[in-house]
């Protein structure tokens, strides 16, 4: 019976789980979608039962066809949605608050009074992050000071905390594993990504306790089994990565300068800079882009909040969209000069602005204005965003010669295209588009023995497409131009 690997996908709108034959096909799939809940302007939770819900259903349907077409499951690898974080009980793992996601901004306000005390430098240095609500750290911080006895509990030593990946890892394992990997700890604003160590300065910033906090293993390793029950034998859990990284790795971004572009729910470039520790000036972010047997390979990074989320928006919203592939013939529809531009900044800008404040806004409709040039203006938005990373990118002294693209919005050609335009570089989409879960299978393929090494992966990697600039710079600067002032329109209002 041919070996697989099981890769759990546990992303911001749904959990999805792929096989993975040993040359990187698809054997099997599933995937659920769970509610986003908005308590409050800026805020944004998940039901961490619900995660685990959807992402146990989606492991064990992908599983049992997988198997029941003749394959064996030899191990699983785990990707998640990054900054996202969960704070269990440790009897049972039974969350004591809804998970606080990445894109949530309750806590700009502590940021804010962290900058004024004078500690962005030291978390910039000591992590590669910047100080936004962004990350990890104020989650935990907001939920130790405002839920009732949390601190109490933490401090006697029934409270675990981690990412998404931690807490899957919690429940896959009976709450036998408390523990997640370098990638994910890096995102936190805890992990001082120089040591690959908790930062005992760092907690104490915070006011985190550090009996909270996860071991931190690398990319590759021994996470723990599965229990019996849940898939009628015990599976290893060999790899895990957050979500950007792991997509670097199905990527097989393995050199330095190797440069991939993700278009989910946001939008994130990642360019491996090697065992290189490399501090942007311009307000990208350094970060681990995976660590295996010991060895880091650090990222620069730009993070981009809103991509797929904004198409979401139409199609749930304002139901200008009756499904998220119908954008493409929308946006052929709406001519060059339709006028319209979208900043989609509906839970703030990330890179290279960090402005939690600033909300969603739309400029230059006029009464001939419909759903096309709206639809429009939304993916361009995307492609503009990206833009200003690679300029950042390029104020760092960083010039790619070619972006490697993946997730669901880049199977529409029209802006697979238009990024080539507006960053002037070829485009190269995958054969396979799940880099995401691949990555995580790759790692979990790795420890297990079923892969040599770094070699293995790279023979795979298959280019579907090239999109090659058009060459249209004149238009492309006009519409730049149009851009930074919606932005700047836009931080003005807020």
């Amino acid at each position: 019976m041919p070996d697989c690997i099981l890769a759990m996908d546990q992303g911001t709108t749904s959990s999805r789980a792929i096989v993975f034959d040993l040359n990187g096909d698809i054997v099997a799939v599933a995937q659920q979608e769970f509610r986003q809940i908005f308590p409050a302007d800026g805020w944004v939770e998940h039901d961490a039962n619900e995660i685990w819900d959807t992402s146990i259903k989606t492991a064990q349907a992908a599983f049992n066809e997988a198997e029941a077409k003749g394959f064996t499951v030899k191990a699983i690898g785990i990707t998640n949605q990054r900054e996202t974080s969960v704070l269990w009980e440790r009897d049972g793992v039974k969350p004591v608050h809804n998970a606080i996601v990445w894109q949530d901004r309750r806590t700009a306000g502590v940021c804010q009074r962290l900058k004024d005390e004078g500690h962005e430098f030291e978390v910039q240095d000591k992590t590669g992050l910047l100080l936004d609500p962004y990350f990890s750290a104020t989650k935990l911080a907001w939920l130790l000071e405002n839920e009732h006895g949390v601190r109490a509990h933490a401090a006697a030593g029934k409270l675990a905390w981690g990412t998404i990946d931690s807490f899957l890892i919690a429940k896959l394992t009976g709450g036998k594993r408390h523990v997640t990997d370098a990638t994910n700890a890096s995102r936190t604003s805890l992990f001082n990504i120089r040591t690959q160590e908790w930062d005992e300065s760092l907690l104490r910033i915070f006011g985190v306790p550090e009996n909270v906090l996860p071991e931190v293993l690398d990319s590759c390793a021994d996470f723990g089994e599965t229990t019996p029950d849940l898939f009628g034998r015990s599976v290893p859990i060999l790899g895990v990565a957050g979500d950007q990284q792991a997509a670097t790795v199905g990527q097989c971004c393995f050199e330095s300068g190797a440069i991939k572009s993700t278009y989910g729910t946001g939008c994130f470039v990642l360019m491996n800079t090697g065992e290189n520790l490399v501090p942007s000036k311009n307000r990208l972010l350094t970060t681990v882009a995976y660590r295996i047997a010991g060895k880091t390979t650090y990222a620069l990074e730009g993070s981009i909040f809103i991509a797929g989320a904004a198409v979401q928006w139409l199609r749930d919203g304002i139901k200008v969209l009756g499904h998220a592939r119908d954008s493409e013939a929308l946006a052929r529809q709406a001519g060059d000069d339709h006028g319209v531009y979208m900043v989609p900044a509906f839970t703030g800008l990330g890179a290279p602005h960090w402005d939690p404040h600033v909300r969603a806004a739309l400029f230059g409709m006029t009464r001939a204005t419909g759903r096309a040039e709206i639809v429009r203006a939304t993916l361009e938005s995307v492609c503009f965003q990206t833009h200003d990373l690679f300029s950042a990118m390029a104020e760092d002294g960083i010039s790619p010669k070619v972006l490697r693209v993946d997730g669901g919005m880049v199977a529409n050609d029209w802006l697979a295209q238009m990024l080539a335009d507006l960053l002037a570089l070829p485009v190269d989409r995958p054969k396979v588009m799940e880099t995401t879960a691949l990555g995580a299978a790759y790692l979990a393929g790795l420890q297990a023995g079923l892969y040599s090494g770094f070699s293995d992966l790279t023979a795979q990697w298959q280019r579907e497409k090239r999109f090659v600039p058009a060459g249209r710079f004149g238009q492309r600067d006009a519409m730049l131009d149009k851009w930074y002032k919606a932005v700047a329109a836009a931080r003005s209002f807020a």
